[in-house]
């Protein structure tokens, strides 16, 4: 009889931590406002601010077939470019220096390329390149300025890569194959329907099969199917009834199972392993939480899966055979996998891990399986960060104006008196169907170390707690989801610390959407706004934004024609007329998703009605500033803008 691998074995000696199986959102208790404190700390100091962003950011990961290097993007010039680090430790080497972004690095099967992906000025129009790994002059394979190319995964026999793949006009990805000999791309999927997409998760160990997940555009839909490679003849693994989620995260390395995240366990995410053979599912998690599917060893024998639960990330590893699992300790905050396509090292010893915190910015890490300890491979931080005082984020609950209970991250600045005097700010994340989770982010570190108290709420429509949450602003965009912000500004001025005419609202995306919304139905309630790259008119986005965000839009909001009322009620320019706070607008030129017409249909319709408006435009970034520079600039101009209408505003 065969032993058993020895992490297996090491594995099943070890303490089982299943995963929260009967916990999730309902279990919430509220906080009562009096029990938040500002704590003393005589010797704080703040940052400097450029450090904030001097501070690295770092992405993605990908092994070398040898286990000996990994290579990431990371910002460490102040673009986001592609670098390798030894996996014993030592200074990274750049790999593709360039102006422009690089993401989604992946090593060829012989470890003499990697591929990746990048765009132009933040355009999202990518192209895949492959760059010698020992150093040398990168390669566009695509050189497709009107097509995205994303996401390269390479063949079992390093010749082809599968990608996704859009033209600039179409609403839906496809699969693709790039051959690296004749550069020629072959379409595998060819979807009909306009609001669904695939996404590739990676090929059979034989190279005959890819696999991938077909999705509707609200993401409450999806099926993942097997695709013959020579003919693109498609099969479903989870045929079934009604709106659920299926989505292949990795195939098991004897091509016979999927680690999957589903949501057919009352709407709230949960791993299962899928036989590509008969369908079936066997579930590795039960829990109203948030399952996420990682990926398998490279003996198949065991594989991991995140958890989040109230926006704390926590990794799991888990025997493939008796599906015990056990929680890595790796600190409280955001851990992720970012391997590609997997974290584990090619000997299976150790785990690629990602760490970050509300008071540490991303790293990466090796987790020793067998020693149960991790070993930093990357470090983000500047010097000044380590001593200063940067508050950590506190989770709090609130109720909103329905009853429903509302989790924000909460983040408090040293030494302040419970006397109603301090400024404070409301931060909206985008999406909607996104989430704010403890991570590090140097604009929110900025406000706090500029004495500002902020909270960011997770209102309705958020991710992380359900489906049906998930769904609770479908064609209500602007109506229950800006009451939980403005119920977010209550727990605030409950707390005895803040001056409820001195706080603000500022976010990205449909941040800045609600940014506006916010400051034109309920301009009582704010004193100043910063939006960026936030919508004003839902009927315009249908014109200028890319497709794809076109059929996104029609999936939240409805058919424009039948439901032509709720574009116009969920629209802040139908209320603009009654902003009274100062609103400052960043943006850039080349954003694919909310356009530049967005923006300048704000600044001019609040100039001709005589508000104080003020807009900067970003000609080299898109949807969001990568650009050092530029992130620099735009948290200097938001802070200055607070500063102004907040702290030196009278009653």
């Amino acid at each position: 009889m065969p032993e058993r691998p020895f992490l297996t074995v090491l594995l099943l000696a070890l303490p089982v931590l299943v995963a929260a199986q009967e916990s999730g959102p309902q279990q919430r208790s509220l906080t009562d406002p009096r029990s938040v404190r500002s704590e003393a700390q005589p010797a704080a100091r703040r940052p400097p601010l450029e450090d904030l962003f001097y501070s690295r950011s770092v992405s993605g990961g990908s092994w070398s077939p040898d286990g000996r290097e990994v290579a990431f993007t990371t910002n460490l010039t102040g673009r986001a470019n592609l670098w390798k680090v030894a996996a014993a430790g030592g200074w990274p080497l750049q790999l593709a220096p360039s102006n422009e972004r690089q993401t989604d690095a992946r090593w060829s099967p012989d470890g003499k390329w990697i591929a990746y992906q990048q765009d132009e000025g933040g355009n999202e129009l990518w192209d895949v390149f492959i760059v010698p790994a020992e150093g040398g002059e990168a390669v566009n394979l695509t050189r497709t300025p009107e097509v995205r190319e994303e996401s390269p995964l390479w063949s079992p026999d390093g010749r082809t890569l599968l990608i996704n793949i859009k033209p600039k006009s179409a609403t839906s990805y496809d699969l693709a194959l790039l051959d690296l000999g004749t550069r020629q791309v072959r379409t595998l999927t060819h979807e009909k329907a306009a609001d669904h997409l695939w996404s590739g998760t990676g090929f059979s160990p034989d190279g005959r099969t890819v696999y991938g997940t077909r999705a509707e555009i609200s993401f409450t839909d999806s099926d993942v199917y097997a695709v013959d490679v020579a003919s693109g003849q498609t099969r479903n693994l989870t045929p079934h009834k009604g709106k659920v989620l299926y989505a292949a995260a990795a195939v098991s390395p004897d091509g016979k199972r999927l680690l999957i995240t589903s949501d057919e366990k009352g709407g709230a995410h949960n791993v299962a392993l899928l036989d590509v053979a008969s369908g079936t599912r066997r579930w590795v998690t039960d829990t109203r939480w948030e399952a996420e599917a990682g990926d398998f060893a490279p003996d198949g024998a065991s594989f991991t899966y995140t958890l989040n639960a109230d926006g704390r990330v926590d990794v799991y590893w888990v025997d493939s055979a008796s599906l015990n699992a056990r929680r890595l300790d790796l600190g409280s905050g955001l851990n992720s996998l970012p391997g590609a396509p997997y974290s584990f090292s090619p000997d299976g010893t150790r785990l690629l891990i990602a760490h970050e915190s509300s008071v540490q910015p991303r790293d990466l890490y090796l987790y020793d399986l067998k020693g149960g300890h991790s070993t930093p491979l990357t470090r983000s931080a500047v010097a000044s960060l380590g001593s200063a005082s940067l508050p950590a984020a506190q989770l709090v609950h609130y109720k909103s104006f329905d009853g429903q209970t509302i989790s924000a991250l909460l983040w408090m600045p040293p030494n302040l008196t419970r006397d109603g005097s301090h400024p404070a700010l409301v931060l909206p994340h985008g999406g909607p169907t996104g989430q704010w989770v403890e991570y590090f982010s140097p604009d929110i570190a900025a406000f706090v170390s500029n004495g500002y108290i902020c909270i960011a709420p997770n209102v309705r429509g958020s991710t992380g707690y359900g489906i049906d949450f998930q769904k609770a602003n479908h064609q209500d965009l602007g109506g229950g989801d800006l009451q939980d912000e403005v119920y977010a500004k209550r727990f605030l001025e409950a707390t005895g610390y803040v001056d409820a005419h001195k706080v603000g609202i500022t976010g990205g995306s449909y941040g800045g959407y609600m940014t506006l919304m916010a400051l034109a139905k309920t301009p009582d309630v704010w004193a100043a706004g910063v939006e960026l790259f936030g919508i004003i008119n839902w009927k315009t986005m249908l014109v200028h934004s890319d497709p794809l965000l076109q059929q996104y839009e029609q999936s939240l909001l409805g058919d424009p024609v039948k439901d032509l009322a709720v574009y116009e009620r969920t629209s802040p320019i139908t209320f603009i007329h009654q902003v009274r706070a100062p609103l400052l607008v960043l943006q850039g030129d080349n954003d694919p998703r909310v356009p530049k017409e967005e923006a300048e249909q704000v600044v001019e319709l609040l100039k001709a009605d005589g508000k104080t408006v003020d807009a900067h435009y970003y000609p080299d970034e898109g949807h969001g500033f990568a650009k050092r520079e530029n992130r620099i600039d735009s948290i200097r101009r938001t802070l200055e803008w607070f500063d102004r209408y907040l702290k030196d505003a009278r009653r």
